[in-house]
């Protein structure tokens, strides 16, 4: 049977005119977006970049117009300069005279600084001139930095779809492709389903969108290969609705904070960095992964992270090119047999584009460090322990920021290095973990290690003395004081009253609690071995052997009567006694609760149906049923051992006397060598 249908081929380019062709791109690849996956062709990443932070910090503080050049000073050198001062040839290199000679209308303002014996940065006029009592302070563009950082917290969505790291002082990651999934599934309804077949190798459709508004962004051409004719994919699409979020971010910091920045958005870190600085200031760079070659070939591998320094060098050396695109054509066999396996595999992706670091929703800190170098050197303790206690404010003002209050993260190791003439010396101390730190726990701990230094050795001339602090550990989280556990209050009281309603059981009054029964302990043994047919409490039984048992070493008793005895006066320590009661009222109280103790002894000794065995006790002569041999002996065993211990430790090394006195039980002073069952014989005076 034929079909009247024409066949269609599987491929993604329908011969049909009014077939559309299907995207490169996977359900498989579209859920890792929302994952914010590294191995995502469809990952979006940002990198915002604040314009001439530190000049636009100073520029907002003393509100001068923003065409006005602008910039930053330290000691004499320029360590800023805004975009409307480099207009006229100004950088960071040239002299401060220089600088006034190619901009007169030049504004130059000094950072601030820690003056030599405050506890607190200020900004001071003729701080230029102090670098031997100041120290340049940073704190007001780290407060500056937190706010910006905040704003665009508040402006992206909540975690998880938002992931920030902050890069540095005025540099900021986002990683954007949670967000964007998002947006994209209710923007386009067609690739919210499941996959056809339940099938994630299956591509997606073609973007229902032609054309693109980038809303003049500035966009990177695409690669030789490429044409602005060809239609959008999702990969395009992606691209623009970061851009859409980074614009949005971007005009917030502008309109609550006054600053702008230029962002750079790509596929990876990498790349969103380069793009950051391709257009400044105030402008943003959008590299489309089919733009990727064209924008990285007239780089300088040099500019890329981690690709500068001695690495950037010795490539340049070995390959006589510091571009990109000569690079290219180099070989990854080339590349490792020269740089060596790992580093040779890392720069053959590296300048193609590939790149999978992670964003980091925090970037942990290591250690913090407050340092000075002294022209002219210092000479005494007393200087450096001015200049310490500015170290410590300078540190903890950070710690701070870092979280210490809330007891997120904390240094475990403080450290002091001092330099005298060529030799430094160092000196650490553990941080205790007992108490909150504070600056004055680290003002005495940086004394004692100065204190160190200065006993050991030559000290002065000090011409740099450095403080920092390290080892930092996460402090716990979940934990609560025993106060949570508590219910205080009316909550307590309601919590009682249910459970009495549930249980039918109201508790007694103060008053209607029975009297305690007053404990005996005269220092004597407990009783173990009471009879097991009382119903006394445990605790009664214990005093009342010790009772009966001074009894038996006074001779009042033998030990038979007193084992069978114990149960009695049990019974009879258990009758509540008015200590008030007077006269004949009192004794006439005696009699009856004596009666009625007499009534329930009598019970309990009417006669029952008991083994005809019985066990003779050569010890004490008595007859008692063979059931209770094993607890008789214990008895004895604990009564020979209370003995010992009452007997002096000088009459023990004598030789047992054998006299008997009166009560005193016959095995105690006899002169047998045998020795009983579970005792062990004690040598005295070696």
């Amino acid at each position: 049977m034929s079909s009247s249908q024409p066949f269609l081929t599987s491929s993604q380019i329908s011969p049909s005119k009014g077939r559309r062709r299907k995207s490169i791109y996977t359900y498989k690849q579209l859920t890792l977006l929302s994952h914010s996956s590294t191995a995502c062709p469809l990952r979006v990443i940002a990198h915002i970049d604040l314009d001439a932070f530190y000049a636009q910090c100073e520029g907002v503080r003393l509100g001068i117009p923003e065409d006005q050049p602008l910039a930053v000073q330290q000691w004499q050198g320029l360590i800023a300069i805004n975009y409307p001062a480099r207009k006229y040839g100004l950088n960071r290199h040239i002299t401060i005279t220089e600088a006034k000679k190619l901009c007169p209308e030049l504004i130059m303002q000094h950072v601030a600084t820690w003056k030599e014996g405050d506890e607190k940065w200020a900004y001071h006029k003729d701080a230029f001139a102090q670098i031997a009592t100041h120290k340049v302070s940073l704190d007001p563009y780290r407060l500056e930095s937190r706010r910006i950082l905040a704003c665009i917290k508040e402006t992206l969505p909540a975690p998880p779809l938002q992931r920030v790291e902050k890069a540095s002082v005025d540099e900021v990651f986002l990683d954007l492709s949670a967000q964007i999934h998002s947006i994209m599934l209710e923007r386009y309804p067609e690739i919210s389903g499941p996959a056809p077949y339940d099938d994630p190798t299956e591509l997606l459709p073609r973007p229902p969108t032609t054309a693109l508004d980038w809303n003049t962004d500035a966009l990177v051409d695409l690669d030789e290969m490429e044409t602005e004719d060809d239609d959008p994919d999702w990969d395009d699409i992606v691209m623009l609705v970061g851009s859409e979020i980074v614009r949005g971010v971007r005009a917030a910091i502008r309109e609550r904070l006054k600053y702008t920045c230029s962002a750079g958005i790509a596929r990876n870190k990498m790349i969103a960095k380069l793009g950051s600085a391709h257009k400044k200031p105030n402008q943003q760079t959008i590299v489309r992964n089919r733009a990727v070659q064209h924008f990285l070939g007239d780089f300088k591998f040099t500019k890329i992270r981690n690709l500068g320094g001695k690495l950037g060098d010795d490539i340049v050396a070995k390959f006589a090119t510091d571009l990109v695109k000569d690079l290219l054509g180099v070989t990854i066999e080339q590349l490792k047999s020269k740089l060596g396996d790992d580093t040779g595999s890392w720069v053959y992706h590296i300048i193609r584009g590939e790149d999978s670091s992670e964003v980091n929703a925090r970037t942990q800190i290591k250690s913090m460090l407050s340092a000075k170098s002294f022209r002219p050197t210092i000479n005494s303790s007393d200087q450096a322990i001015r200049w310490l206690r500015i170290f410590v404010a300078d540190i903890y003002s950070r710690l701070v920021e870092e979280g210490v209050l809330e007891n997120k993260r904390r240094p475990k190791t403080i450290n002091l290095h001092q330099k005298q003439g060529a030799q430094m010396r160092s000196r650490q101390a553990p941080i205790p973990t007992g108490r909150a730190i504070d600056e004055a726990l680290l003002f005495d701990i940086a004394k004692n290690l100065l204190g160190q230094v200065v006993i050991d050795g030559r000290a002065w001339p000090c011409s740099n003395l450095q403080l920092s602090v390290g080892g930092f550990e996460d402090g716990p989280t979940g934990n609560r004081g025993i106060g949570g556990f508590l219910v205080r209050g009316d909550e307590a009281k309601a919590m009682k009253t249910s459970k009495s309603d549930e249980s039918g059981f109201t508790s007694p009054s103060a008053d209607a609690q029975p009297a305690k029964r007053r404990r005996v302990d005269d220092g004597t043994l407990p009783s173990l071995f009471t009879r097991h047919n009382t119903s006394l409490d445990q605790s009664e039984n214990y005093s009342d052997f010790a009772d009966e048992s001074a009894n038996i070493i006074d001779g009042s008793s033998s030990p038979r009567e007193a084992h069978n005895d114990l149960p009695n006066k049990s019974i009879a320590k258990s009758i509540p006694v008015d200590n008030d009661a007077k006269g004949s009222d009192a004794k006439g109280s005696d009699n009856a609760q004596l009666q009625n103790r007499d009534k329930t002894v009598n019970e309990d000794r009417k006669p029952k149906q008991v083994s005809t065995e019985l066990y003779f006790c050569e010890r004490c002569s008595s007859s008692l049923p063979a059931t209770e041999k094993a607890e008789h002996e214990d008895w004895h065993f604990a009564k020979d051992l209370q003995v010992q211990e009452r007997t002096p430790p000088d009459a023990r090394s004598l030789p047992p006397s054998k006299k008997t006195g009166p009560g005193r039980p016959a095995a105690l002073v006899s002169t047998s060598k045998k020795i009983e069952k579970g005792q062990s014989r004690l040598v005295f005076g070696k």
